[in-house]
């Protein structure tokens, strides 16, 4: 079944990314939930400066279109278009290098000194480590290997 599954995904995928393309926008990641009747298409969309309401608007039409046409998933299904929010998750080498200079937050496979999430500035990305500077010590690198989950920290802006 996991593999029917992904098959719907990727023909999603095949749908989806060339019209936010032609939009100029970016497919953050896509999830499908649910079975049959209950199933859930959740699109998230990114481009430089940000999504508004009326890019997701504009996506969830489009797109709505487009996959009524293709038809790659087998029920009807609730479809669902955001942006990834201000905590996004990081996952492809892309998303790194984006968000160099930002605070993240790192959940890591294995404790690195006893810790095992550690929040920090993005430093850079180099091969397949990221270099991670946190308030209190010298800047540190880790394998993306060694890291379970990536996320942008919000940052408050005080007066």
């Amino acid at each position: 079944m996991a593999q029917e599954a992904q098959a719907i995904v990727d023909r999603i995928r095949e749908v989806v990314v060339p019209i936010l393309s032609s939009m100029s926008l970016e497919l953050v990641d896509l999830e499908l939930s649910g079975r049959g009747k209950g199933s859930h298409l959740r699109i998230f969309i990114d481009k430089a400066g940000g999504v508004n309401v009326d890019d997701c608007e504009q996506v969830s039409r489009y797109v709505g279109y487009a996959l009524d046409a293709a038809d790659p998933i087998p029920s009807s299904y609730t479809l669902e278009v955001s942006s990834p929010g201000l905590d996004r998750l990081l996952r492809k080498v892309e998303d790194y290098r984006r968000s160099t200079g930002k605070l993240i937050r790192l959940k890591l496979v294995r404790p690195l000194n006893g810790e095992w999430v550690i929040v920090g500035r993005l430093l850079g990305l180099e091969a397949d480590r990221v270099e991670l500077k946190p308030d209190d010590r010298d800047p540190v690198q880790i394998a993306l290997a060694d890291i379970a989950q990536a996320r942008l920290e919000i940052e408050w802006q005080g007066k």
